[in-house]
């Protein structure tokens, strides 16, 4: 995805609203118009329009708008809109397209984008597109496509300046500007140093290139020591790269220190943003690839198999109770009081697991402090848990004039709130060991520890406290 410095002011005003959604007005002229197939009033409309703010009305365009749109739209399209939008939408799109017109948008996107695109076709189209390409780039998107899903070698942009060695800047300075702006770069940091086998020697930034003197040689002004990633190595890992030595661009080489592409900020902070919202969403149990636009029973199916298992878990929490039957009977107080216990042992197990998961996902967390944070997650639970029990204890004892219930409450609080704590930190830990993703399987059995201690505390306590039978 190129980096856009451009004027992005459209033509059309006030298109969107004060809290920067579109105007519900002007998506409903569009899609008349698209309706109408009038495509000089399109054109009118959405043709100065941002790829950003594009890509969020087609969001917003009925399905069968969205293909019709494109069409009308012609050569004047720009398909880099079609990475703003969400992959079912993408999909709805483009599987509505001739091959022919996707061909002519292909090749105007940078190759990262492209193979974007290809991924989401189906194997018959994606190779009839292939087919359709020039040789050169075929070959290139081809290669690009051999690589591991989500890898940098999907992610990164085959279009880069690479030079010998033994030029000197002011030559390298002189093809910059000789050279077609089509064959460059739409935006680029570096020029890479590589030898007659193509690798990778060393890098040097744009601004020591303009510094340097004319005649200064690359091999003399260049980065040896460049952080570089493999083409195999996953996209997450990339932008964890990123994220740690502050890089706005990194060269991405093969097996043989080849140099085969480079992956830019841009890039990587849409890696950055799938994974945290992959995260969320996964800590709510819900499937990562799912969307708002995706298909209503699709949905609901993918979040059947996660409500079935904290029903099991339910009813797990559920046979504790019933063991202590009898004692809820004697004691009313004790059903009512039981929730805040289980509660907020759950509420403080949820605030330790997702600050668990989130640090094994960015490698915070790992083998050489695990036991530290341990001990301070529970640390905190003991706080939390004695200053609660002490709250809810007074709180219990006033409400149901029995003295008896503040002890009791005070100490299952204190209990439950340091298990939630363990569990909320452990249950993730050992998932990420056996190879599961803590943020999926981690939340039902958290819960189910938080409930099944907290009402098993609660009521055993009270069982000897008060002598129940």
């Amino acid at each position: 995805m190129p980096l856009d410095h451009e004027d992005t002011t459209p033509a059309v005003e006030n298109f969107r609203e004060e809290g920067g959604g579109l105007d519900p007005d002007f998506v409903f002229e569009v899609e008349a118009a698209v309706a109408l197939g009038d495509s000089e009033r399109v054109h009118e409309l959405v043709g100065d329009l941002h790829e950003a703010d594009l890509g969020a009305l087609l969001e917003l365009l009925s399905h069968e708008a969205r293909p019709r749109l494109v069409e009308l739209m012609g050569a004047d399209f720009d398909f880099n809109a079609l990475m703003e939008v969400g992959e079912a939408t993408r999909e709805d799109i483009l599987e509505e397209l001739p091959v022919e017109t996707l061909v002519e948008g292909m090749r105007e996107l940078e190759s990262d984008d492209a193979v974007a695109i290809l991924e989401t076709l189906e194997p018959e189209e994606q190779a009839e597109v292939l087919d359709a390409l020039p040789a050169q780039e075929r070959i290139v998107l081809r290669r690009s496509l051999d690589y591991p899903e989500d890898s940098a070698g999907r992610l990164m942009q085959t279009t880069l300046i690479a030079a010998p060695p033994f030029w000197t800047a002011g030559r390298v300075l002189d093809f910059l500007r000789e050279t077609d702006g089509d064959a460059l770069p739409d935006n680029f940091f570096e020029v890479f140093v590589v030898d007659p086998g193509y690798h990778l020697l060393g890098t040097v930034f744009l601004d020591a290139l303009v510094r340097a003197s004319s005649s200064a040689r690359l091999d003399e002004i260049m980065q040896e020591d460049r952080r570089r990633v493999k083409a195999t190595e996953d996209g997450a890992e990339a932008a964890r790269l990123f994220e740690r030595y502050n890089l706005v661009s990194v060269p991405v080489v093969d097996e043989s220190e080849r140099l085969v592409g480079v992956l830019t900020i841009d890039d990587i902070v849409d890696v950055m943003q799938e994974q945290a919202s992959e995260e969320i969403k996964a800590l709510g149990g819900v499937n990562p690839e799912e969307e708002l636009t995706d298909d209503f029973w699709w949905i609901a199916r993918s979040r059947f198999t996660w409500l079935f298992v904290n029903m099991l878990t339910a009813f797990i929490t559920s046979s504790v109770l019933k063991t202590f039957q009898s004692q809820l009977e004697q004691m009313v107080a004790l059903a009512v009081l039981g929730p805040i216990v289980a509660g907020q042992g759950g509420n403080s197990a949820t605030q330790t697991m997702t600050v668990a998961v989130r640090a094994l996902a960015t490698r915070q967390l790992n083998r050489s402090n695990a036991l530290k944070i341990i001990l301070r997650e529970l640390a905190i639970g003991a706080v939390n848990g004695a200053a609660f029990g002490l709250v809810t204890g007074l709180v219990a004892a006033n409400w149901f004039q029995n003295v008896g219930l503040g002890p009791v409450m005070a100490l299952a609080m204190f209990t439950n709130l340091v298990a939630g704590a363990f569990g909320g930190i452990v249950v993730p830990l050992v998932f990420d060991r056996l190879k599961f993703d803590p943020a999926v399987a981690s939340g039902p059995f958290v819960t189910t520890i938080t409930d099944v201690v907290g009402y098993g505390a609660f009521l055993t306590i009270a069982t000897f406290w008060f002598n129940l039978k």
